[in-house]
């Protein structure tokens, strides 16, 4: 009896420590997959129908296989950022005396975990569909500011990007205390820098439409693009805090023994 009673405690013990674990990197490794998942199914559909139906905006196929896409990420997209930011200010942290050191940890750690993945979102939004909508209009004469290319770039990549970097900052906003006493000059760079690349892209495509510009990256009117995306850099601000945060709960002695160990 007392060793079932023991095998019970050890049980229930473990069920314990595995839901209180600090370091839990599922949830990244789900949303990484899900992203990759999202821009390689849209790069094989461009790769597809992108010559076969994207090259006349006047074209049938056009509105079929191109223009329902652009009617259905951008509300899609919309009401995603305001469900996860309505969220996380609903389910805030209103007190933070009640909030333990191994919680906070995890919640540091959480954000880490957050800040990978909008890193992988700006990569793909701001690199890769970024340099190749370059080379499709230098090959492709475009009729339309709406073409297949910035269908999946403009209106499909940004906004995702957008949306990780403005929910990042309200995790941080209202789960960990540092962040929530103030507003971080850092943070507030890294989130809203990149979203003003979005608006950026209606001065972009009137710039295109009443000047006729050759598809340059380095001319004048690319410069919004460059100057909003390199705010990016403020993540290592970010990062700095964020250790800094570390340092404190984790205590001199086992940062001393981290540091060791590295």
């Amino acid at each position: 009896m007392l060793k079932m009673s023991l095998t019970v405690e050890t049980v229930e013990s473990r069920v314990v420590d595995e839901s209180t674990v600090i370091v839990n990197l599922k949830p990244m490794w789900i949303g990484l997959a899900g992203l990759v998942t999202i821009y390689a199914t849209a790069r094989i559909y461009e790769q597809v129908f992108g010559w076969r139906a994207g090259l006349d905006s006047f074209a049938p196929e056009f509105q079929t296989y191109w223009l329902t896409i652009l009617w259905t990420e951008i509300p899609l997209e919309l009401v995603s950022g305001l469900a996860i930011v309505s969220y996380l200010w609903k389910t805030r942290t209103r007190d933070f005396s009640t909030l333990t050191p191994r919680q906070e940890l995890r919640r540091h750690v959480f954000l880490l975990e957050w800040l990978t993945l909008y890193g992988v979102a700006v990569y793909f939004g701001a690199s890769f569909f970024t340099e190749q909508d370059a080379t499709w209009h230098m090959t492709v004469i475009r009729d339309t500011d709406f073409t297949p290319s910035h269908i999946l770039e403009f209106y499909g990549s940004y906004p995702i990007f957008s949306i990780m970097g403005v929910g990042s900052f309200f995790y941080a906003k209202t789960r960990l205390p540092f962040f929530a006493k103030g507003y971080s000059l850092a943070f507030l760079i890294l989130a809203i820098g990149p979203f003003m690349i979005i608006p950026n892209v209606g001065f972009n495509e009137w710039g295109h439409t009443f000047w006729f510009m050759e598809e340059l990256f380095v001319a004048p009117l690319h410069w919004g693009f460059v100057f909003f995306g390199w705010m990016v850099l403020a993540v290592f601000g970010v990062v700095l805090q964020i250790l800094v945060g570390l340092r404190r709960l984790l205590g001199e002695e086992a940062v001393k023994a981290l540091s060791n160990v590295a």
